[in-house]
Protein backbone atom coordinates (compact mmCIF):
# COMPACT_ATOMS: atom_id res chain seq x y z
CA UNK A 1 0.00 0.00 0.00
CA UNK A 2 1.40 3.36 -0.74
CA UNK A 3 0.13 6.97 -0.18
CA UNK A 4 0.90 9.07 -3.12
CA UNK A 5 1.02 13.24 -2.18
CA UNK A 6 0.81 15.19 -5.61
CA UNK A 7 2.82 18.84 -5.34
CA UNK A 8 -0.23 20.45 -4.74
CA UNK A 9 -0.43 18.68 -1.28
CA UNK A 10 -3.05 16.22 -2.18
CA UNK A 11 -3.28 12.28 -1.61
CA UNK A 12 -4.76 9.38 -2.34
CA UNK A 13 -4.39 5.61 -1.80
CA UNK A 14 -3.05 3.60 -3.43
CA UNK A 15 -2.63 -0.86 -3.63
CA UNK A 16 -2.38 -4.08 -5.72
CA UNK A 17 -4.67 -7.07 -5.33
CA UNK A 18 -3.67 -9.36 -2.06
CA UNK A 19 -2.91 -12.56 -4.71
CA UNK A 20 -0.01 -9.95 -5.83
CA UNK A 21 1.19 -8.83 -2.19
CA UNK A 22 -1.28 -6.07 -1.69
CA UNK A 23 -4.10 -5.68 0.55
CA UNK A 24 -6.76 -4.07 -1.62
CA UNK A 25 -6.07 -1.03 0.69
CA UNK A 26 -6.89 1.27 -2.17
CA UNK A 27 -7.36 2.18 -6.13
CA UNK A 28 -4.74 -0.17 -8.31
CA UNK A 29 -2.33 2.66 -10.22
CA UNK A 30 -3.73 1.68 -14.04
CA UNK A 31 -7.05 2.35 -12.52
CA UNK A 32 -6.07 5.71 -11.34
CA UNK A 33 -4.80 6.21 -15.12
CA UNK A 34 -7.85 5.38 -17.12
CA UNK A 35 -9.60 7.62 -14.37
CA UNK A 36 -7.32 10.35 -14.71
CA UNK A 37 -8.10 10.15 -18.46
CA UNK A 38 -11.76 10.32 -18.07
CA UNK A 39 -11.61 13.45 -15.42
CA UNK A 40 -9.46 15.30 -17.57
CA UNK A 41 -11.79 15.00 -20.25
CA UNK A 42 -14.82 15.43 -18.10
CA UNK A 43 -13.44 18.85 -17.24
CA UNK A 44 -12.26 20.05 -20.55
CA UNK A 45 -15.95 18.91 -21.84
CA UNK A 46 -17.44 20.87 -18.86
CA UNK A 47 -15.09 24.15 -19.38
CA UNK A 48 -15.81 24.30 -23.14
CA UNK A 49 -19.75 24.12 -23.39
CA UNK A 50 -19.86 26.85 -20.17
CA UNK A 51 -17.93 29.01 -22.27
CA UNK A 52 -19.90 28.40 -25.18
CA UNK A 53 -22.75 29.68 -22.64
CA UNK A 54 -24.47 25.93 -22.77
CA UNK A 55 -26.44 25.29 -19.25
CA UNK A 56 -24.39 22.00 -18.42
CA UNK A 57 -24.59 21.34 -14.83
CA UNK A 58 -22.96 17.85 -14.71
CA UNK A 59 -20.54 15.54 -16.83
CA UNK A 60 -19.88 12.30 -16.32
CA UNK A 61 -17.23 9.69 -17.76
CA UNK A 62 -17.86 6.22 -18.00
CA UNK A 63 -14.52 4.78 -18.68
CA UNK A 64 -14.04 1.32 -20.19
CA UNK A 65 -10.46 0.01 -20.67
CA UNK A 66 -9.01 -3.04 -22.69
CA UNK A 67 -4.97 -4.19 -21.39
CA UNK A 68 -3.04 -6.39 -23.72
CA UNK A 69 -2.38 -9.85 -21.82
CA UNK A 70 0.88 -9.42 -21.79
CA UNK A 71 3.57 -8.06 -19.73
CA UNK A 72 3.69 -5.14 -19.32
CA UNK A 73 -0.16 -5.23 -19.72
CA UNK A 74 -0.38 -1.75 -21.05
CA UNK A 75 -3.81 -0.19 -22.45
CA UNK A 76 -4.80 -1.26 -25.48
CA UNK A 77 -8.17 0.59 -25.81
CA UNK A 78 -9.66 3.45 -23.48
CA UNK A 79 -13.35 4.35 -24.00
CA UNK A 80 -15.00 7.51 -22.28
CA UNK A 81 -18.90 7.62 -22.83
CA UNK A 82 -19.60 11.22 -21.54
CA UNK A 83 -23.11 11.51 -19.96
CA UNK A 84 -23.73 15.39 -20.35
CA UNK A 85 -26.24 17.00 -18.29
CA UNK A 86 -27.85 20.34 -18.64
CA UNK A 87 -31.14 22.32 -20.09
CA UNK A 88 -31.69 22.61 -23.81
CA UNK A 89 -27.83 21.83 -24.62
CA UNK A 90 -27.01 21.72 -28.09
CA UNK A 91 -26.55 18.37 -29.52
CA UNK A 92 -23.91 19.97 -31.91
CA UNK A 93 -22.16 22.02 -28.67
CA UNK A 94 -21.58 18.65 -27.34
CA UNK A 95 -19.90 16.65 -30.10
CA UNK A 96 -17.90 19.53 -30.20
CA UNK A 97 -16.94 19.84 -26.49
CA UNK A 98 -15.54 16.42 -26.93
CA UNK A 99 -13.62 16.75 -29.91
CA UNK A 100 -11.53 19.27 -28.54
CA UNK A 101 -10.97 17.64 -25.43
CA UNK A 102 -10.04 14.32 -27.33
CA UNK A 103 -7.59 16.23 -30.15
CA UNK A 104 -6.72 19.20 -28.51
CA UNK A 105 -6.96 19.53 -24.84
CA UNK A 106 -7.01 16.18 -22.56
CA UNK A 107 -2.99 15.71 -22.18
CA UNK A 108 -3.55 12.90 -20.06
CA UNK A 109 -5.54 11.09 -23.79
CA UNK A 110 -3.97 12.76 -25.95
CA UNK A 111 -0.54 11.34 -24.74
CA UNK A 112 -1.92 7.69 -24.34
CA UNK A 113 -3.31 7.84 -28.02
CA UNK A 114 0.29 8.87 -28.81
CA UNK A 115 1.69 5.80 -27.20
CA UNK A 116 -0.43 3.62 -29.56
CA UNK A 117 -3.63 3.30 -27.18
CA UNK A 118 -6.77 3.67 -29.34
CA UNK A 119 -8.80 5.72 -27.40
CA UNK A 120 -12.86 6.48 -28.29
CA UNK A 121 -15.39 8.88 -27.39
CA UNK A 122 -19.08 8.87 -27.20
CA UNK A 123 -21.93 10.80 -25.46
CA UNK A 124 -25.41 11.65 -24.44
CA UNK A 125 -27.14 14.28 -23.23
CA UNK A 126 -29.62 13.86 -20.46
CA UNK A 127 -32.14 17.14 -20.98
CA UNK A 128 -33.51 19.13 -17.15
CA UNK A 129 -36.99 20.02 -17.83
Amino acid sequence: MFVAESGSGHAIVLDGAPEAGGRNMGMRPMELMALGVGSCSSFDVVTILRKARQQVTDCVAEVTAERVDATPAVFESIHLRFKVRGKDLSEKQVARAVELSADKYCSASIMLKNGGVKISHDFEILDEA
